[in-house]
């Protein structure tokens, strides 16, 4: 493993004061060369603990630019804001936290991206290294910001982060030991505009990789660097599903019926999570135990609660058409469908044929419903229930025992929610509310 590169130096402007901007401002202040300012366009609660920091809230930044060195983006804040639009035309260095973090942490370092399944694959990756022995840290988009684990960590804990593409599109020598790509869908394209632009954001988990690290890809991706290929998912794959087993270089590791959670797609995950345990000499029994008793994260595929022989599930991280379609896809009918959010580009149409065969009926919300309810016209009942509230209400009073109601829903939630896991947490306590006392 070799050395991280040293970090910018400063002054610093921390862009975006929210959860992973103010831990970078923490961590800047702890670690470089103490000059430290921070602007939020808003007012976020994570700012008022940031002593030693010049703050402007509610303001772009660009009052704070004079003799700033480096300009640290967090992942919400656009590249065209006017602070980032500013800061490059005056030749600043522009970075972001996990960058930032990641120069700082000698550990072994593993990243996960893609467009779905990533928080499960990172938590699946922490589970396995636990069932290892080996000391494990997870962080990153799954909710740690990775700046907090800096100064913190044993020399031999194993780092696994979660990286979005707003991440690594703000990279600039990141070079993980080990890094993993689950898949690329249709997905953040208000954002990055192509799915061009989207995808090489992806590939800079792999970009600055040497001979002697690993890249996780799905079978027939292609090499996405000089790293060592390890592919998983199809056919000649180094982890693949053959005759009912899962197989690591042909040899067996487990029955693919014993991965705990639920989904192809979940298969797919935890395929991805053996090849890169495996391909890092991970025990194979370890990693099979771990596959065999992890049971998934909150808010993906999430069952809630059984009441009256009805299944309530939680898959509010579902936040594109490609994870509600698996999501929809891991039962097998009887679905009554929550679906609606706020809108990210693209449209719904991938839905209907999912929707069509295993729904028995829709329920839109929030600010997408009129685009889902014209792109799914026909291919179930519909009903435009407006807020998850009377949605809940509604699937609960039309679900007949051995069905499903499932929050699944194709969308951001910025239109009613702070982020997914409001959401998520607001249907939890909805269906918990429809329990007998």
């Amino acid at each position: 493993m070799g050395g991280r590169p040293p970090l910018p130096e400063g002054p610093y402007l921390v862009v975006g004061l929210a959860r992973s901007g103010a831990a970078a401002a923490r961590m800047l202040l702890e670690h470089g060369d103490g000059d430290v300012r921070g602007a939020d366009s808003g007012r976020p609660d994570e700012a008022a603990g940031l002593e030693g920091v010049h703050i402007a809230l509610e303001s772009d930044g660009l009052e704070l630019l004079e003799g700033v060195r480096c300009l640290v983006k967090s992942p919400g804040v656009p590249s065209d804001a006017p602070a980032i639009a500013a800061a490059r035309e005056r030749g600043i260095a522009v970075v972001g936290e996990l960058e930032l973090a990641w120069r700082l942490l000698p550990n072994e370092f593993i990243a996960v991206t893609g467009t779905n399944g990533k928080t499960t694959t990172t938590e699946l990756l922490g589970a396995i290294h636990r069932e290892a022995g080996v000391p494990v840290a997870v962080a990153g988009n799954v909710g740690t910001p990775l700046s907090t684990l800096v100064g913190e960590l044993a020399e031999d804990t194993v780092v696994v982060c979660e990286a979005s593409s707003f991440q690594l599109e703000d990279t600039k020598r990141f070079a993980p030991e080990c890094a993993v790509l689950l898949n690329v869908t249709e997905d953040h394209l208000d954002r990055h505009r192509t799915m061009e632009a989207y995808l090489a954001a992806k590939l800079q988990a792999f970009a600055h990789q040497s001979d002697r690290d690993v890249a996780v890809v799905p079978r027939g991706f292609g090499r996405p660097g000089t790293a060592e290929l390890v592919e998983f998912g199809g056919e000649g794959a180094d982890l693949a599903q053959r005759g009912g087993w899962l197989e690591w270089r042909r040899r067996r590791l487990m029955r693919a019926a014993d991965v705990r959670i639920r989904g192809r797609h979940n298969l797919e995950n935890a395929m991805a999570a053996a090849a890169a345990a495996l391909a890092r000499e991970i025990e194979p029994q370890a990693v099979s135990r771990a596959l065999q008793s992890f049971a998934g994260v909150p808010h993906r595929l999430e069952e809630v609660a059984e009441l009256n022989g009805v299944l309530f599930v939680n898959d509010s991280k579902a936040t594109n058409v490609d994870a509600a379609r698996v999501g929809i896809e891991a039962f097998e009918g009887g679905i009554h469908l929550i679906l609606g959010g706020s809108l990210k580009g693209g449209g719904f149409k991938e839905l209907r044929k999912p929707v069509r065969r295993r729904s028995r009926a829709v329920y839109v919300i929030g600010e997408a419903a009129e685009r889902l309810a014209a792109d799914l016209d026909g291919t179930a009942e519909l009903h435009r229930s407006g807020d998850l509230g009377t949605a809940v209400s509604q699937a609960a009073a039309a679900a007949q025992p051995g069905e499903v109601v499932l929050l699944s829903p194709a969308c951001a939630s910025y239109d009613q929610y702070r982020n997914f896991e409001e959401r998520g947490d607001h249907f939890r306590a909805l269906v918990t509310a429809l329990a007998p006392v």
